[in-house]
C-alpha cells in the first residue's frame, strides 16, 4: 500500500520560508507559489497560515531549534524544522501527525529525514523569547509607551484583508459570499469567498487592497477635489489611485520605472487617470510646484511587521540609520515642490524615532518657511509623536509616522 503524499499546502509554504531565510519576500514568494499551485482555498489558507506563522513566531522557534543544528544546516532543511516546531507547539498538531508529515517532506529533497525525524520528537516546548529583537522593543515601548506591550502581542495575530470599497463592491462582495466588516471609514475588513482578483469588485475597480493606516497618509492632505497633487515617491502608484479617486489631479513620481506600467494598469482597473513620472528625488525634480506634495517616504517598514514578519529577522539599526539619511536627503530635495502657503504631508510606514519625529524635527531645524499643521481626521486611532502623529499598531493596522508641515505664504 502506499503510503500518501505530504500535503501539498505544507510543501508549497516549505518552498517559501526557504526562500524567504534565503533573503526574500514573503508575500511575493508566496502569491507566486499559490498561483503556480492552484491549491483549493482551503489548503492555499493552510500555506498561508504556515509561512506567516512560523515566521511571526520565528525567534522563539530559532532558540529551541538553534542548539539542536550546525551553522552549515540548510535554509530547506531549517525550513522543515521552522514549520514543523510552529504546527507542534504553536497550533497544537498531534505530535505523530507532525513527525510523519514533515518526515515526509523531507524525503521529497527539503533536508535529511532522520535529522527532522530526531528534532521534532526531541523537541519539548518554545524557549520565553520575545518576538522582536530588543532594540525594536525599545521603539516601541518609546512610540506607544503603555499600549507597547499590547501592540508587540497584536504582531502575532494574522493580518485581515483590508479593501477601500465603494458602494457597489461591498454590496457585489456580499451577494458574492464574502463577509465585509465596518473598518475604518471606506476601508472594510473583508473575508474573501474566492481570490480577489476574480471578484466582480476588483475586475469592476471598485476595490482596492490599502490598509487603513496607509490610506490616512491620504486623508492628511485635507480637501483634494480638483486640487494638483504631488504623490513623490508613489511606488506602485496605490496613494496616487485614492488621491485621484478623491477628485485630485495627480501626477506621482518615483525612481523606479519598473513600477510605472502596474500603477498605470490598476489605474485603468479603477477607472482612474494620473500622471506618471520617473525621477530621482534625492534631487529635486524638473516639476511645477504644487499647493499639496505627499512625500511617503522609502523606509525601514517596522510597521509592517504584522503583514510582512520577516523585516523582524533582518531589520538593523544601521539599516534604520541608512534610511534615515536617504529620507532627510529627500525631504529637503523635495522642500521646494510646496507652493508658497502650500502643504507638504510625509510620512513612512515605520514606527522608528529616527525616520518620524526626528527626521521632521531636523527638517523643521533646516527649514524655517516650514511649520507644523493640524492634521484632519485620518479615520484611525492615533498617538502623538512629535510634530506628527503614529497610527497605533493594533487591530490590524500598521504603524504609521504622518506630518503635516505648511510653508509660509
Amino acid at each position: 500500500m502506499t503510503a500518501p503524499s505530504p500535503n501539498p499546502a505544507r510543501e508549497v509554504a516549505l518552498r517559501v520560508l526557504t526562500r524567504v531565510l534565503g533573503g526574500a519576500f514573503a508575500s511575493s514568494e508566496l502569491d507566486r507559489e499559490l498561483k503556480r499551485g492552484h491549491l483549493p482555498g482551503r489548503d492555499a489558507g493552510l500555506a498561508t497560515q504556515l509561512v506567516y506563522g512560523t515566521l511571526r513566531h520565528y525567534r522563539r522557534l530559532n532558540a529551541a531549534l538553534t542548539p539542536l543544528l550546525t551553522s552549515s544546516t540548510r535554509d530547506s532543511t531549517r525550513a522543515v524544522l521552522l514549520a514543523g516546531a510552529y504546527e507542534k507547539f504553536v497550533l497544537g498538531t498531534p505530535v505523530h501527525a507532525v513527525v510523519n508529515e514533515y518526515v515526509d517532506l523531507a524525503r521529497g529533497g527539503f533536508g535529511p529525514p532522520g535529522l527532522v525525524n530526531a528534532v521534532l520528537r526531541r523537541l519539548e516546548g518554545l524557549p520565553d523569547v520575545a518576538a522582536l529583537p530588543q532594540w525594536l522593543e525599545a521603539e516601541l515601548q518609546d512610540a506607544y509607551g503603555s499600549q507597547a506591550r499590547a501592540v508587540e502581542a497584536s504582531l502575532l495575530e494574522p493580518q485581515p484583508l483590508w479593501l477601500r470599497l465603494t458602494g457597489e463592491g461591498v454590496n457585489a462582495l456580499r451577494g458574492e459570499g464574502s463577509e465585509v466588516e465596518p473598518g475604518y471609514g471606506d476601508v472594510y475588513r473583508v473575508s474573501l469567498s474566492r481570490p480577489l482578483g476574480v471578484t466582480a469588485a476588483f475586475k469592476n475597480g471598485w476595490a482596492q487592497p490599502i490598509n487603513p493606516a496607509s490610506f490616512a497618509c491620504v486623508l492628511a492632505l485635507g480637501e483634494v477635489e480638483g486640487r494638483r497633487v504631488l504623490d513623490l515617491a508613489g511606488g506602485s502608484g496605490v496613494k496616487a489611485a485614492m488621491l485621484a479617486s478623491r477628485g485630485a489631479q495627480v501626477t506621482s513620481v518615483d525612481v523606479s520605472d519598473k513600477k510605472i506600467r502596474p500603477a498605470r494598469q490598476n489605474m485603468g482597473r479603477l477607472h482612474l487617470k494620473a500622471e506618471f513620472v520617473t525621477a530621482d528625488l534625492t534631487q529635486t525634480p524638473d516639476l511645477a510646484p504644487a499647493d499639496l506634495v505627499l512625500l511617503d517616504a522609502p523606509c525601514t517598514g517596522s510597521g509592517t511587521l504584522r503583514g510582512h514578519p520577516e523585516i523582524g529577522l533582518r531589520l538593523t539599526q544601521q539599516a534604520v540609520a541608512g534610511m534615515a539619511d536617504l529620507q532627510r536627503r529627500m525631504l529637503s530635495a523635495c522642500a521646494p515642490l510646496v507652493s508658497p502657503g502650500g502643504t507638504l504631508v510625509y510620512s513612512v510606514c515605520s514606527v522608528t524615532r529616527a525616520e518620524g519625529p526626528q527626521q521632521v524635527e531636523r527638517f523643521l531645524d533646516a527649514h524655517p518657511e516650514f511649520s507644523p499643521a493640524p492634521l484632519p481626521d485620518l479615520q484611525v486611532p492615533v498617538t502623538t509623536s512629535g510634530a506628527g502623529v503614529l497610527t497605533m499598531m493594533d487591530d490590524g493596522i500598521d504603524g504609521f509616522f504622518i506630518a503635516r508641515l505648511q510653508r509660509r505664504g
